[in-house]
């Protein structure tokens, strides 16, 4: 299937204002959609209210509006441009929304603009909870049990048949926004209310809770041939009930079978054949590791932060493939460098990803450090390594807060176990190192994992990190056969993995990670190695573009959008 030759101008609907939720990892798909649509000859309309964004770079697209994101300005662009289709699935969840508006208000049927990468009403099945739900049900795919709501008396009703605690899950919302779990009739009532005004139509899902239940997610790219492929496999260190924005995560999967990780696959190919999503779909599931329950939790029709995790993680760019599936090419046609074609693709990979957030309460006074449904984060970081425990190490020192390890941070140090125990009744930012401490102090592998919901194995990784700091640091100061001379006293050659004789000056990479790596975060040189062996024997590039800055234009009263064009 060639290229959509019925289709000459595409408008793409970047994501706003960088907020908690949706950052710049939708700049970089939309980037990535620019580039790839111009690049099959498509003339390119973008519009975005954020100035501050690559994808707003004159050289992306032919007209660039730098315009608020709301219906009317779409309707007056539309009317300008006159463009054949609209993208709306690499814009975040401002995109969808928006393109959804737009449809009901019969603007696109009006000016004959096709939706290309997802359908409207495949938009409405993924973010709509009631249509979600029916169609898993038509699918025999188990869901939470859960009812829809749409005023808080009707909620409080569904959560006393329930019994609490239940999670509450705004529909056409992105990060969690206006949800939460519940404990108690006060909480539905603040909760209900917040999350109702959040959602596009009002709605939201009153669910069972599955706190403490593993969850894994899927990457997966389907074409018009119905061709499907998993990118990667996700799996979230931290149990259900933290959001997968605040939740630590590594790739591949580490401790899922290969049983469990087909029948993952073959649901999530299951509900995106049914959705008809072009492109990337995120697949979100729960495990319950005591009876082998699966059930999924959500799914999203467009590419999201696990996305870019998946592309940066794997090399495949799920942004630029997915635009190049919009405009009708299948996977069949792309070339691979392994197998062929791309529709041949499977994940591979000798090494581990570990990817962790970064908060900033103490920037937010009043601000309470407690995790839960909704997002936190204000950003994350992903590293390489050769192993769980290396990858993890190179993570923590990435977060750039001073941190070389996972070992005394703060005062969690000198606390007594009883109250590091306490601290980890509820998840927080801190909850990894007070868990280190805690080992540090005789805490048992069982009384963290009942306290967490932690898997026990991650939990096995973090003690023979605790072990090995303690052998290094009883090395201090001694010359013996095992502590050679100097141990503990050369800073710049050799120093703990954290803890008071780290230092926070001079040179910050110890020799040795715990893995037998560098210990070294793997930057630029490293992903330029690894993209030069390739996955994809395909290269995007716009030709002849300069790249200017964008300023933002006065909005006057009244005044029609007005773009930039290239050359003015």
């Amino acid at each position: 299937m060639a290229k959509r030759e019925d289709i000459k101008k595409v408008l793409i609907i970047g994501s706003g204002p960088i907020v908690i939720g949706q950052a710049c990892e939708f700049d970089y798909s939309g980037t990535q959609a620019c580039k790839a649509l111009s690049k099959l000859g498509y003339k390119i309309i973008l519009v975005n209210s954020n100035p501050a964004t690559i994808m707003t770079d004159p050289g992306m697209a032919d007209v660039t509006y730098i315009e608020p994101l709301n219906a009317q300005t779409l309707t007056e662009i539309i009317e300008n441009e006159k463009p054949d289709a609209i993208l709306p699935n690499l814009g975040g969840q401002t995109g969808l929304n928006l393109t959804s508006e737009l449809h009901r208000r019969g603007i696109l049927d009006k000016h004959g603009v096709k939706v290309i990468g997802v359908q409207v009403d495949a938009i409405e099945r993924g973010e709509d909870r009631i249509a979600f739900k029916e169609a898993m049900n038509k699918l025999g795919i188990e869901m939470p049990k859960s009812k829809p709501a749409t005023s808080v008396e009707e909620a409080e009703k569904i959560a006393a048949e329930m019994g609490y605690p239940v999670v509450i899950r705004p529909a056409y919302t992105m990060g969690g926004t206006g949800g939460g779990i519940v404990y108690n009739l006060e909480e539905l009532r603040l909760i209900a209310s917040r999350g109702i005004s959040a959602s596009l139509i009002g709605q939201i899902l009153i669910e069972e809770s599955v706190i403490g239940w593993e969850e894994l997610e899927l990457e997966v790219v389907r074409d018009a041939k119905n061709h499907m492929i998993t990118v990667c496999f996700i799996e979230n260190v931290d149990a259900m009930g933290v959001h997968t924005g605040d939740s630590y995560c590594t790739a591949p999967m580490l401790t899922i079978s290969e049983e469990l990780q087909k029948r993952l696959q073959k649901y999530s190919y299951d509900i995106v054949e049914a959705i008809q999503v072009i492109g990337g779909t995120n697949v979100q599931f729960a495990h319950d590791p005591k009876t082998d329950r699966v059930v999924v939790i959500e799914i999203n029709p467009r590419t999201s932060r696990s996305s870019a995790l998946a592309s940066k993680a794997t090399g495949f760019p799920i942004a630029l493939i997915s635009s190049i599936l919009a405009s009708g090419i299948t996977l069949d046609e792309i070339p691979y460098w392994r197998e062929g074609t791309l529709d041949k693709y499977s994940p591979s990979g000798d090494y581990v990803v570990v990817k962790f957030a970064r908060w900033d309460f103490e920037k937010f006074p009043g601000a309470v450090d407690k995790l839960g449904t909704q997002m936190r984060a204000v950003g994350e970081v992903m590293s390489i390594g050769k192993n769980y425990k290396e990858a993890l190490q190179k993570a923590i020192r990435s977060l750039e807060k001073k941190r070389y390890g996972l070992g005394f941070v703060k005062d969690f140090h000198a606390r007594p176990l009883d109250e590091l125990m306490e601290l980890l009744s509820e998840p927080s930012s801190e909850r990894q190192f007070i868990m280190y401490e805690a080992l540090r102090k005789g805490a048992s592998i069982d009384a963290l994992h009942a306290k967490t919901h932690i898997k026990k194995w991650f939990i096995e990784q973090m003690k023979e990190l605790v072990a090995l700091e303690e052998k290094i640091l009883a090395c201090k100061g001694k010359k013996t056969a095992r502590c050679p001379a100097g141990a503990g006293q050369e800073r710049r050659l050799f120093r703990p993995l954290s803890g008071p004789d780290s230092g926070e000056e001079g040179r910050r990479d110890p020799p040795a990670a715990p893995g037998g790596g560098t210990g070294r975060v793997l930057g630029r040189r490293a992903g330029e190695r690894r993209r030069k062996r390739g996955l994809l024997l395909l290269h995007v590039q716009r030709p002849g573009q300069s790249r200017r800055q964008q300023k933002p234009q006065d909005h006057g009263a009244g005044r029609r959008p007005q773009p930039h064009r290239p050359g003015d």
